[in-house]
């Protein structure tokens, strides 16, 4: 009897192994992920190099830091950015092999990402509209075709510099909102952030159904 449990837990403990070696190879080709972490600072992130490197340092913990990986956000006013532009051409992939698009025009036409795709670097969900607390705006500054918005009024925080006074275009990865319309569907483009700080502070994400994660993208 004693062999037999011995035997038994053995088996488990391998099995367990291979369960978790499947999953941190799949997560070594990962190519696309929502950060499980903000910076803590609302759309204050460092700018655009601050949020490359939280992508970055994510992925290596994941074991998928052996790739460039930047941040889907554009930037705003004298050589502003398109997010769409700093992601390279695809395919990507989440942390459980899932292809959410094979290329640029997918990614902003008919692509894959939804609440059981658009995973975090671990391979979880992120909790979206009906969860609690509900954190389905992911922040990324970018019209529906993944470009940048014009000089006039801010929609990337102050070009993610600011926690105070200013908004940022949130998308909504789960596809679901208060209507059922485009901008409500739309993973990368819904409704500015706003609240009671001035629409740039991690209470006012939170208020509006966010947490200050943004969607990163290994580049090559």
């Amino acid at each position: 009897m004693t062999d037999r449990i011995a035997l038994s837990i053995l088996l488990a403990l391998m099995l367990v192994s291979c369960v978790g070696q499947v999953a941190h190879a799949q997560q070594a080709d990962m190519t696309f992920f929502i950060t499980s972490a903000g910076s803590g600072k609302g759309g204050d992130l460092g700018g655009l190099a601050g949020a490359d490197k939280q992508c970055l340092m994510l992925a290596q913990a994941a074991g998928a830091g052996g790739k460039t990986w930047h941040a889907y956000l554009s930037s705003q006013g004298p050589g502003a950015v398109n997010a769409r532009d700093r992601i390279g051409s695809g395919p990507w992939q989440n942390a459980k092999g899932a292809v959410i698009a094979k290329n640029l025009a997918e990614l902003h036409g008919t692509n894959n990402i939804t609440k059981q795709t658009a995973l975090t670097e671990k391979g979880d969900t992120v909790n979206g509209r009906g969860d609690t607390p509900n954190m389905h705006d992911i922040l990324t500054g970018s019209q529906p075709d993944g470009t940048a918005f014009g000089a006039g009024e801010d929609r990337t925080c102050g070009n993610w510099t600011k926690s105070g006074q200013g908004a940022a275009m949130v998308g909504h990865h789960d596809r679901q909102g208060l209507r059922d319309d485009d901008a409500s569907k739309s993973w990368n483009s819904s409704h500015p952030s706003r609240g009671p700080d001035g629409g740039c502070s991690q209470n006012d994400l939170k208020s509006t159904g966010g947490n200050g994660f943004f969607y990163c993208f290994a580049t090559k």
